[in-house]
């Protein structure tokens, strides 16, 4: 038996992650070409140094995407200032990297409006930091918890379609009534915190149930597996691994060679900007590719995996993510192609049946239609694409039937995308 490949690309201690609130090593990438099962069976038969980077391997699979070499999260607490709260701003992805200082509720909905930060995720996690500053700012109000209400709705009415936003807040409001205004805001800031950690969680479960999706693959052709993605659903989207890229990243770190075929995703790009972003700064092969080149690829035999988000997932297993979705769904259905979705419980609205008939779909400014960004001779710049005076029309979602689904990857594991398989992962639902 030849000796393992053992690929080992450098490690730090990083001192941005313990800015951001977090401290210890940070492997960039360490992975064994053997079974998970053989690892450590090997390693204590070829020695210490090999069980040593048998365990560092492990260690680097706990996540934190790096951005040039350094662990980042999307949102976090600017370290000794509680009243700023500090994002990755991604409208400037993937031509400058600007982190954004927040310091009032206010600036909290423009950012979540106005995509600053977006991915259904993070814009509940940022929402929560938002009730934190209105508690806040509530202090100094009349009444501080008709100040902290008015806020919940301001922040709500930013993005209508994702539930996580609505979920967040809600969940802030909850504890309005019972706790007293001078400790509101301490208690909206644990939450904001604890609504994070559990993100992260989530979305890391998420790429531990979908990795032996990929792993068959590979062991059925030995080749390089190819997923298409649509949108951005990676680790910026979210605060860590993401929740379509997770399985991704895990299936990379762990040796699998894959390739990804990144949506451009019109109109505002944030598959050629943002996925191929942090698919380029982790290492993973991938190439951009226009909306309406799906199809083709999938009638070619390119495509093995279809992994995707969501905005909002309803309890019978409709599916309502980034616009343009649905035709991916219908060319993987007609090609054969499994579709996955990467759904956290926190996307899932268990209020729900009917996606098309009760998912409120966004209507956004039709100039993301009409213009474009990009960079030229070092600057950002933005131009028209379409003739003065013709009107656009910018939904930004749509609703896939559950029917086209193969399979939601949940942080429980993978159900059918039906209300049996739901309710078998998350029982406490049935019935709410």
């Amino acid at each position: 038996m030849p000796l393992p490949l053992v690929c080992f690309e450098g490690f730090e201690l990083n001192t941005e992650r313990q800015r951001h609130g977090e401290t210890g090593l940070v492997g960039y990438r360490a992975f064994v070409g053997f079974p998970k099962k053989l690892e450590f069976e090997l390693a204590l038969a070829l020695g210490p140094v090999l069980l040593l980077l048998f365990s560092w391997r492990i260690f680097c699979k706990k996540g934190y995407m790096n951005i040039q070499g350094k662990a980042y999260h999307t949102i976090w607490m600017k370290a000794g200032d509680a009243a700023v709260v500090q994002i990755i701003d991604q409208r400037h992805l993937p031509h400058k990297f600007v982190i954004e200082d927040l310091h009032s509720m206010d600036e909290v909905a423009v950012a979540i409006k106005e995509m600053h930060v977006r991915g259904a995720p993070l814009i509940g996690v940022t929402a929560a930091f938002g009730m934190y500053f209105a508690a806040l700012e509530g202090q100094r109000a009349a009444d501080p918890k008709a100040y902290v209400r008015a806020a919940a709705d301001k922040l709500k009415a930013t993005r209508p379609t994702a539930v996580n936003l609505a979920w967040a807040v809600d969940q802030q409001l909850a504890e309005l009534e019972q706790t007293e205004v001078l400790q509101l805001a301490n208690r909206y800031l644990e939450n904001a915190e604890r609504f994070k950690s559990e993100s992260i969680e989530r979305c890391k479960r998420i790429g531990e149930y979908g990795l032996p999706l990929i792993e068959a693959i590979f062991q059925q052709t030995q080749k390089p597996v190819n997923i298409l993605t649509h949108c951005n659903a990676g680790w910026i989207a979210c605060i860590d691994h993401g929740t379509a890229t997770a399985p991704i990243y895990a299936a990379h770190n762990t040796g699998i060679p894959v390739h990804v075929w990144v949506d451009e995703t019109r109109p505002r790009n944030q598959g050629a900007r943002i996925t191929a972003f942090e698919l380029k700064e982790h290492g993973v092969p991938h190439t951009v590719i226009t909306d309406n080149a799906g199809g083709h690829i999938m009638q070619h035999g390119l495509v093995d995996l279809v992994i995707v988000g969501t905005d909002r997932t309803t309890a019978a297993g409709d599916v309502c993510n980034k616009i343009g979705t649905y035709l991916k769904a219908l060319a993987a259905y007609d090609n054969g192609v499994p579709f996955y979705v990467g759904a956290p419980s926190s996307s899932i609205d268990f209020s729900l049946k009917d996606g098309l008939t009760e998912i409120p779909i966004e209507l956004r400014g039709e100039e993301e239609v009409t213009h474009i960004q990009g960079e030229l001779n070092g600057e950002i710049q933005r131009v028209r694409l379409t003739p003065t005076g013709s009107r656009a029309a910018n939904y930004a979602f749509d609703v896939t039937p559950a029917r086209l689904v193969t399979g939601l990857i949940t942080e429980r594991g993978i159900c059918a995308a039906s209300s049996e398989g739901i309710n078998g992962l998350f029982k406490e639902h049935v019935n709410s």
